[in-house]
């Protein structure tokens, strides 16, 4: 296996174990400093903001310097957000707990990029399963979030204290393992052709396939994912199978990464996407169905497995639609509208479990991925014919 998708993919796993851990506390921690449940997401928010805002900055930046130095400056800046966690905790301070996750919105903006670091290490016929195994690292920490929290949580007497510790060398591990990275150095500008306008870029009906699919995919999967603590809360299940529900869900998340990009071969980019909306519906059909720990995990399970198919089928959809004088602006874009997706959805699930009730998160949820399978059957519909007339 290529030695640098190696190490993406472990430090994937180390960007993910923040993250998982951060999703599956922060609402909890929100809560203990006092504040309504209503506002409990509100620092996950100001985590995708940042990682929103950051993506264009880092982008630019990995365009003139290489991506190496922006992973390890990303991984150090997340590392400096999670140790301003550990002290809102100790303040008691939710402003200054919600501020931290700019800081690790940073770290998820560098870790974006991780994907596309891996198509750049690899031949062309080779992206798809470079992207997938890039993913494979979520596996990883899937395990390892949840075993940091269960096992951290009530160190020094405060509730998750000395989680957001270990958090903090995890990030730093992760600027180390940046280190190592051997990536190719960004070519001169004097080699590259003129970009296209991104609004040439955008007329391509498979570009806007690949965004519609991507924001849709992660945005859905966000909201369900961040609403699901709060309503196992409501149904009264403790932290313990919160913890063990997020936990599978990760492992759905990123466990068919082993074999989305075979997959991806055999059936194509836009059969996988449909596959992966088919099974985030049946998700929400789950989750309708009852309010029981079964319930939960097993709709979590699939949303994450729909995720993954929708994800990574958008990501390698995207490779194909802009050029490598075009890359940075447009990766940086897609992964923005990505992301404000993500941000509105998950400042959304707080207000919408507390206001209007889980039943109702799930219901909103139905519509737009839909309309993102309609347009991938209406893409496949107009391929047909092209496929028979040059047969």
């Amino acid at each position: 296996m290529n030695r640098n998708v190696v190490l993406l993919a472990l430090s994937q796993a180390l960007m993910m174990t923040v993250i998982s851990l951060v999703l599956s506390s922060s609402a909890l921690v929100g809560i203990s400093l006092s504040v309504s449940a209503g506002l409990a997401t509100v620092p996950l928010a100001a985590q995708y903001l940042a990682t929103m805002l950051s993506l264009h900055v880092l982008s630019s930046l990995m365009a003139r310097f290489g991506r190496r130095p922006v992973f390890i400056g990303g991984a150090l800046v997340g590392a400096a957000g999670l140790a301003l966690a550990v002290i809102g905790i100790l303040l008691g301070s939710f402003v200054v707990f919600a501020l931290a996750g700019l800081g690790v919105g940073v770290l998820g903006a560098a870790g974006q990029f991780y994907r596309f670091a891996a198509v750049d290490a690899v031949p062309p016929e080779q992206k798809g399963q470079a992207i997938s195994l890039t993913l494979t690292g979520g596996v990883l920490a899937a395990f390892l979030g949840p075993f940091i929290a269960r096992n951290t949580r009530d160190w020094l007497g405060t509730p998750f204290l000395g989680s957001f510790l270990v958090l903090v060398g995890v990030a730093l591990l992760a600027a180390l393992l940046a280190f190592f990275l051997r990536l190719p150095s960004p070519l001169p500008a004097a080699v590259l052709r003129q970009p296209r306008p991104l609004r040439e870029i955008a007329r391509q009906g498979r570009f806007r396939l690949a965004l519609a699919g991507g924001v849709v995919g992660y945005a859905i999967m966000n909201l369900l994912m961040t609403a699901t603590p709060l309503a196992m809360m409501c149904a009264r299940l403790d932290f313990a199978a919160t913890a063990t529900v997020i936990q599978w869900h990760l492992v759905a998340m990123f466990a068919p990464s082993f074999l989305t990009g075979s997959l991806i071969r055999r059936l194509g980019v836009m059969q996988v996407m449909l596959l992966g909306g088919a099974l985030t519906l049946a998700a929400i059909g789950v989750a309708l169905s009852g309010d029981e720990l079964r319930h939960f995990g097993i709709a979590l399970a699939l949303v994450g497995i729909g995720w993954n198919f929708m994800y990574v089928g958008a990501t390698t959809l995207l490779t194909e639609t802009y050029r490598e004088e075009e890359k940075a602006r447009v990766q940086a874009g897609n992964d923005g509208l990505v992301f404000l997706g993500v941000t509105v959805a998950t400042l959304s699930a707080g207000p919408l479990v507390d206001g209007l009730g889980w039943e109702w998160v799930n219901a909103a949820a139905v519509l737009p991925v839909l309309l993102v399978m309609a347009g991938v059957l209406i893409a496949l519909r107009r391929t047909r014919p092209v496929l028979a007339s040059s047969a």
